[in-house]
């Protein structure tokens, strides 16, 4: 993978792909370019065998401040005032949020730096995060008369509603702390420790097999948004053919008999 100027790509010898966020002069903005490069960095790591785990971080101050007001401001010099360009813009960027969710790999975000409105939903569309305990986060769109309704929806499913609305509808900043206390981050610890912190996390999940990994997390979403009986309906047949998969026989073998498993990834 080739990096750009805007988004830095990095592989490891251990699978872990750390994407940086690094247009600092705009906040890390989610702008078209953004977006646009996200979009296909991760529908590429996802497809690619050599990729275990992927890392969001972000250069600058801030993890990144959202959509680039600026350039949906310049949208409304459109005939039709901007709806088919606000229209184009929040459908690719709910399509990189769910790209997150749905690519194979797990999503961990690295944040040290304020995260706010989409830069908020972006943290809770990955699937772990950690933050520098001086990083905030918001959804501060009440501010501007712009109610963060696509950010909802990704920080809905990561924290309860009563936690969630308080953040959406004062706009207040959340720290760090706080952020891990209501679940929209797993930790918040020492901004020296973050970058050792994450990447160990990340190391520790590429040593397990990818197919397993990829199992979950498709069973994960998959699941929460079943009733009660589906959800479970859904789940057995998932174990069952995890369990027929050769790197469940692998495991559990390796397991009984003391030693470390061999993955094949399938």
């Amino acid at each position: 993978m080739e990096a750009s100027d805007i988004l830095l790509r990095d592989l490891d010898n251990n699978g872990v792909l750390r994407l940086t966020l690094n247009d600092a002069a705009r906040r890390n903005a989610l702008s078209a370019a953004m977006l646009e490069q996200l979009g296909a960095t991760f529908a590429e790591a996802g497809d690619d065998p050599t990729v275990r785990v992927i890392v969001l971080a972000a250069n600058g101050p801030a993890f990144c401040a959202g959509h680039d007001l600026k350039e949906m401001t310049a949208g409304r010099d459109a005939p039709d005032g901007g709806r088919a360009y606000f229209t184009k813009v929040m459908a690719q960027c709910s399509s990189v949020m769910q790209g997150i969710v749905n690519c194979p790999k797990p999503v961990i975000a690295e944040v040290a730096g304020v995260a706010t409105a989409a830069g908020c939903q972006l943290v809770a569309s990955c699937d772990l995060a950690v933050a520098a305990d001086t990083a905030q986060f918001s959804t501060p769109g009440v501010h501007i008369g712009l109610f963060c309704s696509t950010p909802m929806v990704a920080l809905s499913r990561n924290v309860a509603g009563k936690h969630a609305m308080e953040m959406l509808l004062t706009g207040d900043m959340t720290s760090a702390h706080r952020a891990a206390e209501i679940g929209l981050v797993n930790r918040a610890v020492a901004p020296d420790d973050l970058t050792e912190t994450a990447m160990e996390m990340a190391r520790k999940i590429a040593s397990k097999s990818s197919m397993t990994l990829a199992t979950g997390k498709k069973a994960f979403y998959a699941q929460r948004e079943m009733d009660l009986a589906a959800a479970y309906d859904y789940a057995s047949n998932v174990m069952v053919e995890n369990m027929l998969a050769r790197d469940a026989e692998e495991g559990i073998g390796a397991f009984i008999e003391k030693r470390a498993p061999q993955w094949q990834d399938s």
